[in-house]
């Protein structure tokens, strides 16, 4: 598992550290909650270990906002210095899994990360969603190509099930912008773009894997099932079918879309005409 751990005190963070690498996980250790808060938004994590009780820190808030940001598939593990059950009350209300009173027992601690680690364990009837080599784990926000776990932010996460789950749509970038960030958020001019590119990257979008993401200048993009032998290259810009011509300078390059969907709607002679001379986006 990745763990990250949040403290202030230096032989509790070593303590912690060493006890949860000596099961084979990997710690991350942190001293400010903002910090943490930024790193659980970007990251992936399967456990998170923090003392309750830090200078400066509103412990239940960064909870509720650690759960908005990751999910209540996230356990949260804290310890705290006093047997208060006041104070433990607020933590378990406030959306923590678990407590351990210091000083900490590596046993103990051993014991926590085990259980913890169990109880989030995805169940064998969970549902998966299975688009060729990629498998969607919705519970985790978890995706695998060929078994192996892509390592994907909160928002490419959101945006690679969106495509998948609309394969074959042409989703404009209003659609795209409402369904990830919400109908209130400010577009910026490339962020749709950069967040795009990383998940073609990440996923490893092309024929071999059957899927590729096309950008359709002044409409949008499209997520494509292809097979490995189609004669298509999966680059930054437009990708289309090309119709075979005779080698003629002066004959006119014509595209076809092969979705039924869009011929019903009108779209395929919009997009040839808008597309005919295509640049990269």
């Amino acid at each position: 598992m990745r763990i990250a751990i949040l403290d202030n005190e230096r032989d509790q963070l070593r303590l912690v550290t060493h006890t949860a690498t000596g099961l084979g996980h990997e710690c991350h250790e942190y001293t400010d909650g903002a910090l943490l808060l930024q790193a659980v938004q970007a990251q992936r994590f399967d456990l998170l270990i923090f003392h309750w009780r830090l200078p400066g820190i509103d412990s239940p808030a960064l909870v509720k906002a650690l759960r908005r940001a990751a999910g209540n598939r996230l356990p949260i593990l804290f310890t705290t210095h006093r047997s208060d059950a006041a104070d433990m009350a607020m933590s378990l209300h406030a959306g923590a899994d678990d407590f351990l009173i210091s000083p900490i027992a590596d046993a103990e601690l051993e014991a926590r990360i085990c259980g913890l680690q169990r109880r989030s364990q995805p169940a064998p009837h969970e549902p998966q969603l299975v688009f060729g080599p990629y498998r969607f784990l919705p519970a985790w926000r978890t995706v695998k190509l060929n078994g192996v776990r892509v390592e994907l932010r909160s928002r490419e996460y959101d945006l690679a099930l969106f495509l998948f789950q609309n394969t074959g749509r042409l989703l404009s970038r209003e659609q795209l912008y409402q369904a990830i960030w919400g109908a209130g958020f400010k577009a910026l001019s490339r962020s749709l773009d950069t967040h795009l590119s990383r998940v073609r990257a990440k996923l490893d979008l092309r024929p071999a894997n059957g899927f590729l993401l096309a950008a359709l200048r002044g409409f949008g993009y499209r997520l494509e099932t292809v097979s490995a032998q189609e004669d298509v290259q999966a680059g930054p810009g437009p990708m289309l079918q090309e119709r075979p011509t005779k080698a003629d300078s002066t004959t006119p390059k014509s595209y076809t879309f092969a979705h039924a969907h869009e011929r019903e709607m009108g779209c395929g002679a919009l997009v040839r005409r808008a597309t005919l001379d295509h640049k990269e986006i």
